[in-house]
Order: C-alpha cells, then sequence, then structure tokens
C-alpha cells in the first residue's frame, strides 16, 4: 500500500486550553503514521471561506447536519474575530503512513449529538450537545481531520496555497492588557524522545503547558551539523573551560585506583592535569553534542553535507507570553537531570546531562538567535506535499 499523507487542524479553542500536547501524543501513540511537518496559521478570511465550503461531502460518514454544523464553527471560529479583526491561531500536524487518512481519522473519532466516549480526541477533547429538540447548544470538535485520502489532498493543496500567506510564526493573535509585555522564547524537544514511547514529545509539550504561555510558531526540524555547531556554539567555550577541575578530579581517581599509581598525587598536578586535559575533554563533549542533535560531528561530516538536513528530528516550538523564558526554564529542570526537581521535564524525561529531554532559551537575546537558527518560520506544509504529490 503506498504512503498517504494525513493532517489533523488543532481548533483554536484546543490550544487556547494547552491540549495540543495530549491530541499530539494520542495521535502518535495510536495511528502508527509518522509526523513529517507541523505549521502554525492564523487563517484569514479568504482561506477559511475556501475551506468551509470544502468541509459538507458525500464521502464523510457524519451525518450532514453535523458536517453543517462543522462547517458553520469553522466559519465563525477560525476565521479572524468580527470584533477586533484579530487572527486566531490553528496549528496543523501533517502525517505519513500507510493507510495514514483512515488511521489518523480513527484516532480522532467522529462527531454525534450526545455521544459521550473518551477513546477518541473527539471523545475527550470535544463537545456536541444538543437539547431535547435537537438544537446544538455547545459544539467543540477539538480538532479537523480529512475522511478520506482524496480530500486530504484537496484540502492540503488548499492550505498550502495560503500558507506562506497565513502560516509561519504569528504575530498580533494575543491579546495583552495594556500593562503587559510578552516575550517570545524557543523550545526543542530534543531526539531522544522520538527514540522512546511513541507519545513522549507530546508528553513533554503537555508539561510546558502548565505555563500558561502561547504556542505561536512550530516546526519539526532535522538540524543539519552546521545549525548544531552554530545553535550551540555558545556551549563550546564554556565546555573546554570550565571543566578543568571536574577533569583532573576524576584523572586523580583513576591513577590513584590503578595498583601502579597508588600513591598521593599533589593538588598541582591534579590542576596541570586539569588545565592539559580539560580542554580536549570539553570538545569531546561538545563533539556528542552535535551528534546528538544532528546525527553527525563536525568530525565525521564531509564539509560538502554540512548544510544538509541531519537524521535526527526535533519539534521546535515558539511560545510567547508574560516572563516566557523564565516560565519555560523553570519547567524545564537543570541541565542534569540528577538535580532536576520533581515534575520538571529534564527529572521525568531526561536520563543523562546529554540527553535531557529539551531545550529551552535562557534569555530573550538567546530566543532570538536560535530562532533564527532554527527559523520556525519555514514553510515545510509546502515542501513536503511537493516531494510527495509534485508541484
Amino acid at each position: 500500500m503506498a504512503l498517504e499523507l494525513a493532517y489533523v487542524l488543532v481548533t483554536p479553542y484546543s490550544l487556547s486550553k494547552s491540549r495540543t500536547g495530549g491530541i499530539l501524543a494520542r495521535l502518535l501513540t495510536r495511528s502508527g503514521c509518522d509526523l513529517v511537518a507541523t505549521r502554525m496559521f492564523a487563517p484569514g478570511a479568504e482561506l477559511i471561506r475556501e475551506y468551509s465550503e470544502q468541509i459538507v461531502t458525500a464521502s464523510d460518514p457524519q451525518d450532514r447536519s453535523t458536517q453543517e454544523t462543522l462547517r458553520d464553527y469553522v466559519r465563525r471560529q477560525f476565521a479572524p474575530d468580527t470584533r477586533t479583526g484579530r487572527r486566531r491561531r490553528v496549528l496543523m500536524l501533517l502525517f505519513q503512513g500507510e493507510d495514514a487518512v483512515r488511521r489518523v481519522r480513527s484516532v480522532v473519532g467522529n462527531l454525534a449529538p450526545r455521544f459521550v466516549s473518551g477513546d477518541t480526541i473527539r471523545g475527550t477533547f470535544g463537545d456536541y450537545v444538543t437539547n431535547a429538540d435537537g438544537d446544538v447548544t455547545y459544539f467543540e470538535p477539538a480538532v479537523l481531520a480529512a475522511p478520506t485520502a482524496e480530500e486530504a489532498q484537496t484540502k492540503l493543496r488548499l492550505w498550502a496555497r495560503y500558507s506562506n500567506s497565513d502560516g509561519g510564526i504569528i504575530s498580533d493573535s494575543i491579546a495583552y492588557p495594556p500593562d503587559t509585555t510578552p516575550q517570545r522564547t524557543l523550545v526543542l524537544v530534543k531526539p531522544d524522545n522520538f527514540r522512546a514511547a511513541a507519545g513522549r514529545p507530546g508528553s513533554v509539550l503537555d508539561f510546558f503547558s502548565r505555563t500558561g504561555l502561547y504556542l505561536t510558531g512550530t516546526r519539526l526540524i532535522h538540524l543539519s551539523t552546521a545549525q548544531a555547531l552554530q545553535f550551540y556554539g555558545p556551549v563550546r567555550d564554556a565546555l573546554r573551560t570550565r571543566l578543568n577541575t571536574f577533569v583532573g578530579a576524576e584523572c586523580r581517581k583513576i591513577l590513584t585506583s590503578h595498583p601502579e599509581f597508588a600513591f598521593n598525587l599533589p593538588p598541582t598536578v591534579e590542576s596541570q592535569l586539569g588545565q592539559l586535559l580539560g580542554p580536549l575533554y570539553g570538545e569531546h563533549r561538545f563533539e556528542n553534542l552535535v551528534r546528538f542533535m544532528s546525527g553527525r560531528s563536525e568530525r565525521e561530516c564531509p564539509v560538502a553535507e554540512l548544510d544538509q538536513p541531519g537524521t535526527e528530528p526535533c519539534l521546535a516550538v515558539v511560545y510567547e507570553g508574560p516572563d516566557a523564558v523564565a516560565k519555560c526554564r523553570d519547567v524545564l529542570g537543570p541541565t542534569d537531570p540528577g538535580q532536576a526537581p520533581r515534575g520538571t521535564i529534564r527529572r521525568e524525561f531526561g536520563s543523562s546531562i546529554l540527553v535531557n529531554a529539551a531545550h529551552a532559551s535562557d534569555s530573550v537575546e538567546a530566543a532570538r538567535r536560535e530562532i533564527a537558527i532554527v527559523r520556525p518560520e519555514e514553510d515545510d506544509l509546502v515542501r513536503v506535499l511537493s516531494s510527495v504529490w509534485g508541484a
């Protein structure tokens, strides 16, 4: 069976309630499909007009009344706010796999009045409430997904046409109090999460949801070796200069534990060993970091391939809100998972100083620099569709 592309649109309401992590975890663990791209949208009126016109179809297993309710919901809740003109945030998750559309739709679930069940995303996060007369009193679908491969292709091509104008890092979609100055920060959900249990990337995002910050940009990336070198460049000098004391002490332990060196090493010799070997050890640590994030260290990567995408997936997320940097760092925890408090991401998901689940910018300035390197605004949706379906 040929590979298919399937999409899920996370509604503005689900985003506002910080349900993205839980939704992503469900899709990763239950669909059996690979996440191949993510894209933030702030849809304009034209995109929503065209998209809403494609919602009611004969191929959708939901009854026509439900489809019309969904169409009307999209026109109200996805389009720019009629009072303020602000565009709303919508997140697209793109999956690939055999029979992907059916698999993803089965995880999403169908809508039906008064249906109560937690076995699908809509059953857990959505609502469809009617009164005794059958009138809809509350409706929230949580996510949207196409029912057939043909519809998925048609609707994905539509969103791709507007991806450049309506997608990227979203600005001015959040109304803040007059005395509030929001910050932007960058989070990387690191490669170790994609090697572990399938739902881990979503679970890590779920931890960040406690910050109350707004997700305004996201991109599934494969850092090139050059990007990893640039991203972690500031760490390189620190590793080469700040580990001398640690290296000297470790050398003393190793040497004095050997029968032939069972004598005391003077502190001056320990210090000299640290100064001699510390920079080499720091460079070794830096090479391991670059390899962990991109798949190859600088020495392992031919110069001509430095800028090619690496083999290790990361999920880059831009968060926005008051004190965004400090809030994400607090939830993340210190670099060493063994020193991290309970309830932090690195304590719960990290296993070592290197394999520590996630990164969060340590200052507003660092966030600007790091965002410029990973480019969450870049349009991977169009690139993936073109690679699978052609221009």
